[in-house]
């Protein structure tokens, strides 16, 4: 396979193969990496709104996200094809649940955390306190944990050949544990760095750019790409929801959780929207390809 087609190691094999496969997940273009930018964004802010704005606590607000989580990844491994509006919702609820599972792992009640003088937040365990890179190596283990069983269970990675409910579990326990990494990172990044909002999203920007490069090399398979770029991309989306709604005393805009997470909802919405509709387009060209092969056979 050429090096320049672009991550088609995720691609769906073709109708033209001799066994079909259902397609489940989307194609990896420069359109999902956008939808992937915004749907993490949207989880640091919305998750921020209902664990700190609404003052719901990051274990309460933990434990609600996740259970959205599993309703939501059952919707999607029930559906027989893909839909943009089920898969995209999934990866939405892992960035939300992501966001607070990473903060109610690495922080506590200490004024570094809780401001204007508040000493709780929410009911329950205020946090664990772990600090940043205890919990990012913690994220990482599990992570090469699910990677080892996934490798193990002789099961492909390529997405494309995922059909089976086994594999989805673990792609979707991987998409939940790499979000929850990503924002660990991004908070590091933002928070403790010194780097600020906007230089955490620039310093992950430049990273990206790098794995650009690499998928010129060869050597370097598409799929470790995938997933350090799947990885790296949350970090990005952590770092410009903060940067959008922190004060601007802190390097942010101010722009209010509430606020950036309904604009960034509404942005989502539309991307989703023109997902599906191009979706449907290309069923209807394959339909089309299909009933004109099927008449040539004929004639």
């Amino acid at each position: 396979m050429e090096k320049s087609e672009v991550l088609t190691d995720f691609d769906v094999a073709s109708t033209s193969t001799t066994k079909s496969v259902m397609k489940k997940l989307p194609e990896v273009t420069l359109a999902f990496w956008i939808m992937k930018i915004a749907a993490t964004t949207l989880g640091e802010t919305a998750g921020d709104l209902f664990a700190q704005t609404l003052k719901l606590g990051y274990f309460l607000t933990t434990i609600a996200l996740f259970l959205t989580f599993v309703v939501t990844l059952v919707v999607q491994l029930r559906s027989s094809h893909y839909n943009p509006f089920f898969y995209w919702t999934v990866i939405l609820s892992t960035s939300m649940a992501g966001t607070t599972m990473s903060d109610f792992m690495n922080r506590d009640a200490s004024a570094k955390y809780l401001s204007n003088g508040a000493t709780k937040l929410g009911w329950g365990p205020q946090g664990l306190g772990l600090g940043y890179p205890a919990g990012a190596a913690i994220l990482i283990s599990i992570l090469l944990v699910i990677f080892l069983a996934w490798k193990l269970s002789g099961m492909t990675f390529q997405i494309r050949d995922i059909v089976t409910f086994k594999g989805e579990a673990l792609f979707w326990s991987a998409i939940l544990v790499s979000n929850t990494l990503g924002t660990s990172m991004g908070d590091f990044l933002s928070d403790s760095s010194g780097l600020g909002y906007a230089g955490g999203a620039l310093l992950v920007t430049g990273l990206l750019a790098v794995l650009l490069a690499f998928m010129k090399v060869p050597a370097v398979p598409n799929v470790l790409l995938f997933w350090i770029a799947f990885v790296l991309t949350r970090p990005l989306g952590a770092t410009a929801g903060d940067f959008l709604t922190k004060p601007v005393a802190k390097g942010g805009l101010d722009l209010g959780t509430a606020g950036s997470s309904a604009v960034l909802l509404v942005v989502l919405f539309g991307l989703m929207a023109y997902a599906h509709l191009q979706e449907r387009r290309t069923a209807v060209g394959r339909a089309q390809e299909e009933q004109e092969l099927v008449t040539r056979r004929g004639d």
